[in-house]
């Protein structure tokens, strides 16, 4: 198994059969679903249901025979399981540059136990290695691009290649920003892009996860918020 696929299997000792789950969205994530899909196949899991994090997700879960649920009907969820894009000394998050981080971030927080994988190269020292992802309302979208630019950042709207902007599943657009040295203070950044009209949401997910399980050259670590 490659790294990814070790993280994702780690995580498998935290399901349960009976329980309501909330899966991610991304690569990682993915090789989690189809481990989970198997073993409901196979009958070592029974009663799972599970509330997706992106239509991507939601097709793959389907596919597999998940049965699939809303907040609606469990208004908390046993476990989560996602991937991240960076996780910094203190289990603080970016995610969302596999373009879902608001319906994430939605379901996560309905988690008793939020479980994040990775493989060990999505370690930094401080959040803001690569882009920050957020999720903007396609209104006076060149607007909202100027004032992410005015936070220190270089903020570019996320396009497809074909050269159209990135459509989210809720119908807004993606921008990623860049921040030269990294972001000094995530928690004053979410407050500030918190408070901006026509920002919709963002990729910093703090105090949030509970386990980050690191798959690496040397085996698996877990890192456990204190």
């Amino acid at each position: 198994m490659n790294l990814k696929q070790q993280a994702a299997h780690e995580a498998l000792t935290y399901v349960h059969s009976g329980m309501a789950l909330g899966l991610g969205t991304g690569s990682t994530t993915t090789y989690f679903v189809e481990m989970l899909g198997r073993r409901l196949q196979s009958g070592e899991l029974r009663d799972i249901v599970a509330v997706p994090t992106s239509e991507r997700t939601a097709a793959l879960a389907r596919s597999l025979g998940i049965p699939l649920t809303t907040l609606a009907e469990h208004s908390r969820l046993d476990l989560a399981v996602d991937g991240a894009d960076e996780v910094d000394p203190n289990l603080n998050l970016i995610k969302g540059l596999g373009r879902a981080a608001l319906r994430e971030k939605i379901v996560e927080i309905h988690a008793d136990r939020f479980v994040v994988i990775v493989d060990e190269s999505k370690l930094v020292p401080r959040l803001g290695r690569g882009p920050l992802p957020v999720e903007i309302v396609p209104f006076e979208a060149p607007a909202h691009v100027r004032w992410l630019n005015g936070l220190g950042c270089r903020a570019e709207l996320w396009l497809e290649p074909e050269g159209g902007p990135i459509v989210t599943d809720n119908g807004n657009y993606l921008v990623r920003c860049w921040f030269p040295q990294g972001i000094a203070d995530p928690y004053a950044l979410s407050r500030t892009l918190a408070d901006r009209p026509g920002i919709v949401e963002h990729g910093l997910f703090l105090d949030m996860a509970d386990t980050v399980i690191v798959a690496g050259q040397d085996g698996i670590r877990k890192l456990e918020r204190t």
